[in-house]
């Protein structure tokens, strides 16, 4: 990731980070690093995340980990903290917490999963990360007491947490009884993380096994390719007797058998073709469909229409979504629309994703692909009022504010596109370019009194919100 300086940050991690004290895992109230600590570090790492190639922006598979993520912070014991989730779009096993309750996942660990409870253990072991407050404990667990810069900082965790080939370069170079408390430290954090995650899993219904298993088979496949270790066991120490652990707690609650979403179903799919070359999928899919052993025709059906349009094989793909038609679900309406819009039929994809839009109304996925088909057919007006209404109810959804920005700039509103371009860029925390957009915005002059006074205001907003920041940054 370009956002990793190593230069930068090999002196903080080896010096600051991993010569800790073993911290005291009790009351977090006590720490000096606070939760709007933990919130600006957050943001900050996000903020650069936001630009970053592999931040994978596919607004199917984000909503679905986000809709999982949320139903395990509801079973949790911190239900009101607040969570994002994110990913990363990176073929190896891994997932990390960032301070803030961001939540990162890369790509293949979800194609990894064999079933939806495993990828919900993993979830549920990083949330209690978040709420356990555990990367708090360890930054406040400084010997000498002092902070770095909080940009610095959350470089320094990031490169510990998601990139642990540079993470254990860095921790080589320190000294070896620093080394170990960190070690030691991460121990006692994982075995905690495991208890409250299996816990949480099971309240939200899921099977409180699955946490072991998957961790299990990631050990075994670790001893077998030892040089290529999963990523998820280098920046998560597993043990046998960490799994036996695990084990035994999952045995407190009630096993259960438990049907994976159509969604995880669909997702991993999709994951699974986008990740192979077009034709080699149809191959793929094709053959999987003519097996009778293979229970799951829905997953099949869907994978073989994906691979189909990704192909430009759009008449096959249009006959293989009639079959899969139905099946009720918004992922194969979106993929039917999506269908008649690449293939030309301009008519039939709209008509799609207006019935489609009836029967799911909230699913934000297929508002985002219907607003983008308005403005690439030419429907300004259409855009806009739907846009309008979508950011009334949900403002803080950035993506509404960037496909605004693109229908304003179709229209040739310069007011109006800088501004839905600087509530874009608010919304992922880059306030300067939020400020430079209002203040293009403001001498563009195409905006009447009303629209430049609250253009003015917010303005205002921002550039006091801005200096706050600078301002803790800074101390």
């Amino acid at each position: 990731m370009k956002f990793i300086t190593l230069l930068l940050i090999t002196s903080l991690i080896t010096q600051s980070v991993i010569a800790s004290e073993l911290p005291d895992l009790g009351d977090v109230s006590q720490n000096s690093f606070s939760a709007s600590d933990e919130a600006r570090v957050g943001n900050e790492i996000m903020r650069e995340i936001y630009t970053d190639p592999q931040f994978y922006d596919d607004p199917e598979l984000t909503d679905y980990l986000n809709n999982l993520g949320a139903r395990l912070v509801a079973a949790s014991d911190a239900p009101q903290q607040s969570f994002s989730f994110f990913m990363l779009k990176d073929n190896t096993l891994n997932a990390f917490a960032l301070p803030g309750g961001y939540i990162g996942v890369h790509t293949g660990l979800i194609e990894a999963a064999q079933n939806e409870s495993e990828l919900a253990g993993v979830l549920g072991h990083e949330i209690a990360h978040v709420t356990q407050h555990h990367l708090a404990r360890m930054i406040d667990s400084q010997s000498n007491g002092i902070l770095p810069s909080l940009a610095v900082l959350a470089l320094a965790i990031l490169v510990a947490k998601s990139n642990p080939q540079v993470a254990g370069g860095t921790i080589a170079a320190a000294q070896a009884a620093s080394i170990q408390k960190q070690l030691n430290f991460s121990r006692d954090n994982e075995r905690e993380a495991d208890r409250i995650g299996i816990k949480t899993m099971a309240a939200a219904g899921f099977d409180p096994n699955a946490m072991a298993s998957f961790f299990e088979r990631l050990q075994k496949y670790g001893r077998i390719y030892e040089n290529n270790a999963p990523a998820y066991l280098r920046t998560h120490p597993l043990t046998t007797e960490r799994i036996a652990d695990m084990q035994n707690r999952a045995a407190n609650f009630t096993s259960k058998q438990v049907t994976d979403s159509l969604a995880f179903q669909l997702l991993r799919t999709k994951l699974h073709v986008l990740n192979l070359r077009p034709d080699l999928a149809v191959i793929e899919y094709q053959s999987a469909s003519k097996d009778p052993h293979y229970a799951n025709l829905t997953s099949i059906l869907y994978g073989l229409t994906l691979a189909l349009s990704q192909n430009r094989q759009f008449s096959q793909a249009e006959i293989s979504y009639q079959q899969l038609s139905k099946f009720a679900s918004p992922i194969i309406d979106l993929l039917g629309a999506d269908i008649a819009q690449k293939s030309g039929d301009i008519k039939l994809a709209l008509q799609r994703y207006r019935q489609a839009r009836v029967r799911y109304p909230h699913y934000r996925p297929l508002t985002y692909s219907y607003a983008d088909a308005l403005i690439i057919t030419g429907l300004n007006n259409d855009a806009v009022t739907l846009l309008t209404d979508l950011t009334r109810t949900y403002p803080d959804d950035a993506k509404l504010y960037q496909l605004q920005a693109r229908v304003y700039a179709q229209q040739g509103k310069d007011f109006l596109r800088h501004y839905a371009l600087a509530e874009f860029y608010a919304r992922q925390g880059s306030l300067t370019a939020a400020i430079e957009q209002l203040q293009i915005a403001l001498k563009t002059r195409d905006g009447d009194f009303y629209q430049t006074s609250i253009a003015d205001a917010r303005l205002k907003q921002l550039i006091a919100q801005n200096k706050a920041l600078l301002a803790q940054q800074q101390k």
